[in-house]
């Protein structure tokens, strides 16, 4: 049977792709160290665990949950954000549970887009902000993230008439893939914007507290009016290490918030009672637990970019995310050197092009296993030659 055009039209998915060398290479007897998928390697924080082993044992968290979260988790994701970014929500009407951000990312273009509109998506990003506007039936247009603007998107170089059909706009800091940050003259700029075109402003957060060097990400929603024209996608999956729980929440503007309900309502039947009750209480962890996960990346960080260093790279310390994203060696391109990475020093990291055709020309490194192995890693590239030339 034939499969829609819309389907067609997509790419393979980059990890996916991923899981595929990753399964050939260890078939051919390689030891394969995967810096590849940003999924953390240390357990779920306890006081997590502890509250989900007393949830599941609940026959009252056994039925359906409701479609917009429990009152539970949605109250207590309004609290964090009053404590986090002084932002107040209701959480009736401006807060929505989500299985995890990626679900409700995708599902927000379904809700927006239509045949003809424009998305304006970041370019690197991540794979869905593209493909979810495809799937919609929309057209994205690429805002390029340059090196020499700090990998910030230049509002002023938007074709007049694509902002005019663009319905939504999404940003990502911090950024997946390059790690870089934004401060809040940038989500004032981002706002303006939008109110002039009238552009939902989508801004995902997943990497909210994964921030070093003294650095806080700020709230698209902390700017004056920006609950007008804005709302930010938020998940447990980093912050908490619960990639596997598929929970999170959508908050801001109202009227984007129940056209998001409308969309899971016919889709999903929402999160484990369970898991949001266990997610609720991640909300009111001890700051000391994110501040050793957080100690525990800038460690990581720290010995890869000495290590690289030592190779050639002339990298900055970046300040957020678990990622690095450096340059390929003149003569290659994102996907050759990642080739070369994974046969000579048995390395798999993600070719730049996968998240966009400004990503060209770069790779991503994870900080996903421990010192031990980074440093393994770096001598594998030692040891195979593999230099920044």
């Amino acid at each position: 049977m034939k499969v829609s055009e819309r389907l067609e039209k997509i790419p393979p998915y980059l990890f996916a792709e991923i899981d595929r060398k990753i399964a050939e290479a260890r078939a051919k007897g390689y030891d394969i160290i995967s810096l590849g998928i940003g999924d953390p390697d240390t357990p779920t924080l306890q006081p997590v665990i502890d509250e989900m082993h007393k949830a599941i044992d609940n026959p009252k968290n056994h039925d359906y949950p409701p479609y917009n979260g429990t009152a539970q988790f949605r109250g207590a994701a309004a609290d964090w954000m009053k404590k986090r970014f002084g932002v107040e929500l209701n959480p009736d009407t401006e807060v929505l549970a989500n299985i995890g951000s990626k679900e409700t990312i995708a599902h927000v273009f379904f809700a927006y887009v239509d045949k003809g509109d424009y998305t304006l998506v970041p370019d690197p990003g991540y794979p869905v902000y593209h493909n979810a506007t495809v799937f919609a039936g929309g057209t994205p247009y690429h805002m390029p993230l340059l090196e020499e603007n700090g990998y910030l998107p230049d509002f002023d170089k938007i074709p007049e008439d694509v902002a005019r059909k663009s319905k939504l706009m999404f940003l990502n800091y911090p950024n997946n893939p390059t790690g870089a940050v934004a401060d809040l003259d940038f989500w004032k700029k981002a706002v303006a914007f939008c109110k002039k075109y009238d552009i939902l402003l989508c801004s995902d957060m997943a990497y909210s507290e994964m921030t070093y060097d003294g650095y806080k990400a700020p709230s698209v929603l902390q700017v004056e009016g920006g609950k007008d024209v804005a709302i930010e996608f938020y998940s447990h999956s980093k912050s908490y290490n619960m990639t596997g729980w598929r929970v999170g929440f959508v908050c801001g503007n109202a009227d984007a918030v129940k056209a998001l309900g409308t969309i899971k309502n016919n889709i999903d039947s929402g999160t484990f009672k369970a898991i949001q009750q266990a997610a609720s209480v991640a909300f009111t962890i001890d700051q000391s637990y994110i501040d050793k996960l957080n100690g525990m990346y800038q460690e990581r960080r720290d010995v890869m970019e000495k290590g690289l260093r030592e190779l050639g790279w002339n990298i900055k310390p970046s300040k957020a995310t678990f990622y690095i994203w450096i340059p390929v060696p003149k003569g290659y391109t994102s996907e050759t050197f990642a080739t070369l990475m994974l046969e000579k020093a048995h390395l798999v990291v993600p070719p730049g092009n996968g998240y966009g055709k400004c990503g060209e020309g770069y790779i991503r490194i994870a900080l996903t296993k421990d010192v031990e192995t980074l440093n393994t890693a770096i001598q594998r590239m030692k040891d195979a030659g593999i230099r920044y030339e």
